[in-house]
């Protein structure tokens, strides 16, 4: 389930036989949300939206930000800072923080997804996605992969890896081996270290 600090409680859940494995459930009673897109209205289930709760125990406010206050407590409505897919039996499933979301001709992709992809393949011990520019200027997914000791794979073999499981658009096009990713001291992986990574230094 997911719960968050403005929303005092837990809002989004699996339960005791009704799990859907992968997804974070279904709204607790008590709690409506809904998913939008960057217009503000309702998408398409199976499409990525910016998550919005209603419920009973919602902050009023942010102490002294008056500017994250009206951005994040809208109306009836508190937006969570979340992107999230809702399937047709109404399961919701986490694409990813709004902002490590990528736009990669113009759809939304999760690195989120991505990572998880990456990890099912034996050799793969980690990773973590970003977006990179490419030549042109367009943002284009790239993966830092750490591999288990002593296993190898090819850039190649994992792109052809993660095409076999998502849509062709998601896949990796550039893939850099690293022997550990940068973390937290809690273990979080630090993605915007490998974003100063690809940024020119000038």
């Amino acid at each position: 389930g997911i719960g968050s600090t403005e929303m005092l409680h837990v809002f989004l859940s699996n339960r005791p036989g009704d799990v859907r494995y992968g997804t974070t459930g279904k709204p607790v009673p008590g709690y409506e949300i809904e998913l939008r897109g960057e217009d503000g209205q309702p998408v398409p289930d199976g499409e990525i939206g910016d998550l919005f709760i209603k419920g009973p125990s919602a902050a009023l406010m942010y102490w002294n930000n008056r500017a994250k206050t009206r951005d994040t407590f809208q109306g009836g409505w508190t937006k969570a800072g979340d992107k999230y897919t809702r399937d047709l039996d109404g399961y919701c499933t986490y694409a990813g923080r709004n902002d490590d979301m990528l736009k990669v001709s113009g759809i939304y992709v999760s690195p989120f997804e991505v990572e998880a992809t990456l990890v099912q393949h034996p050799a793969v011990l980690e990773a973590a996605v970003i977006g990179k520019l490419d030549a042109d200027g367009l943002t284009k997914t790239k993966a830092f992969v750490v591999l288990k000791n002593g296993a190898q794979a090819t850039e190649a073999e994992l792109q052809a890896f993660v095409k076999e499981k998502l849509a062709p658009y998601k896949y990796p096009r550039f893939i850099e081996f690293l022997p550990e990713l940068p973390k937290t001291a809690t273990g979080k992986i630090q993605r915007f270290r490998l974003r100063e990574r690809e940024t020119p230094q000038g």
